[in-house]
């Protein structure tokens, strides 16, 4: 495989991207299911459910780069039950959905002529009308997301038990 400054870059993105993952991933090392469902600051968030959320967000965000921009439109499911383990939902079973999230992601990412393809921005308060992403915003915003949620949990599993991703 030659090396072109795209697939550098992708692969940079990428690289970034799964740091993030397992820093989140780590945060939840040696939980049970009750203790990922735990609420553990004022907060309404739990670890398991920052990792559903991390992997709907993702999803989402994939789907936009490949199917355009009603896979983002807001409503559809509810919101709240992405920051929550459910009855019958395990941590075992979040996180083997969020790596089949992440392997969808990169086979497209590696899939796509470019990252410079872009899409239309559904319309949200929080999108200037007529913005555009490309697939390298979506994905820059993918990884951000994941650390500012991965930085969420460090501070939950503190909270719970004292143990901490890093240091």
């Amino acid at each position: 495989m030659t090396i072109t400054h795209e697939t550098a870059e992708t692969e940079t993105l990428l690289e970034s991207l799964a740091q993030q993952r397992f820093f989140l991933r780590h945060t939840v090392r040696e939980l049970t299911d009750e203790q990922a469902g735990r609420r553990t600051t004022a907060s309404e968030l739990c670890l398991g459910g920052l990792i559903k959320h991390v992997t709907a967000v993702e999803s989402a965000w994939m789907d936009f780069i490949v199917d355009g921009t009603d896979s983002v439109a807001t409503g559809g499911e509810n919101r709240d039950d992405q920051f929550r383990m459910l009855e019958g939902e395990t941590l075992a079973g979040v996180l083997a959905d969020y790596e089949d999230v992440a392997r969808r992601t990169e086979e497209i990412v590696r899939g796509l002529p470019d990252l410079d393809m872009s899409r239309p921005l559904p319309e949200a308060p929080w999108f200037r009308p007529g913005t555009r992403w490309s697939a390298r915003r979506t994905l820059i915003h993918i990884l951000a997301e994941t650390a500012q949620h991965a930085g969420h949990a460090d501070i939950i599993r503190e909270s719970l038990d004292g143990a901490k991703t890093m240091g």
